[in-house]
């Protein structure tokens, strides 16, 4: 990943810098005390054309660029330009979690379906109201969490532990991505490859494939492209190491352990 350069923030082209702007955009934002972070830029590897290029916003929230691009510098821009578009969309009054918002979310939410027997919207609405009075793009920048968490099925452990939803909820909405998470999920996708070869390959395949569509569609990414990210890590690892089945459990049980997660 990339910092934007000194020559990307020059506002004297001729041309719009969308680039330039979004970086204004944040850093203006930063001079509030709202956020911290630079904006990082990533190029995914390619030997030739179409690039494609993905830029991530302080939060966390990640956007793709979805025009063809032939040079890497045009996928930069496209990718700014997409971020940029759904960073000022998101500081419009209705972005802004409300009692109307959530109605609406949990209706629709029951209506399709969207929550399987696993998940529980009880735990949607507490979370909903959690975030109260901010914007829709920090609210999915915290459930990409959640998101990964009832893919990868720790969510799904933690209840079979008996872990409380309260303290579960407490301690992930506040909780950033980090490498640790992200080496704990790629050690459970290593280990069910080994049960079930195979699967890793097959799970990579899917998500690559929803990564492109989210990218061309110009929506916020980063849940598909952690899954990438992780079952990539996973697949590097799985014909190197052999994880038994009994280190895959004690490493569970340290992460609890180091979460602070308690029981019922």
């Amino acid at each position: 990943m990339l910092c934007l350069s000194k020559s990307e923030t020059d506002t004297s082209t001729k041309d719009l810098n969308v680039v330039a702007m979004l970086h204004n955009f944040w850093e203006e934002k930063q001079k509030t005390g709202l956020t911290e972070s630079l904006l990082l830029y990533e190029s995914a590897a390619s030997l030739g054309p179409p690039y494609v290029c993905y830029v991530t916003l302080p939060g966390g929230s990640c956007f793709g660029n979805f025009k063809v691009c032939d040079t890497q510098a045009e996928a930069r821009r496209d990718a700014a330009r997409v971020a940029l578009m759904n960073s000022l969309v998101n500081e419009l009054p209705g972005r802004r979690i409300n009692p109307q918002f959530i109605t609406q979310s949990l209706q629709q939410a029951a209506s399709e379906n969207a929550y399987d027997s696993s998940t529980s919207i009880g735990a949607y609405c507490l979370l909903l109201h959690s975030y109260m009075g901010r914007t829709m793009l920090e609210f999915q920048e915290m459930m990409t969490v959640f998101q990964l968490l009832h893919w990868n099925g720790t969510l799904k452990d933690l209840r079979e532990r008996q872990c409380s939803r309260q303290s579960v909820i407490a301690y992930y909405s506040h909780r950033r991505l980090d490498e640790y998470m992200r080496s704990s999920m790629a050690l459970d996708w290593l280990g069910r490859e080994q049960r079930s070869p195979g699967c890793l390959g097959e799970e990579l395949q899917v998500a690559q494939r929803e990564l492109v569509l989210a990218r061309r569609r110009g929506i916020e990414l980063r849940f598909q492209k952690e899954k990438t990210e992780i079952l990539s890590l996973a697949l590097s690892q799985a014909y190197i190491h052999h994880t038994p089945e009994a280190f895959i459990k004690k490493n569970f049980c340290l992460y609890l352990t180091m979460s602070g997660i308690s029981r019922v």
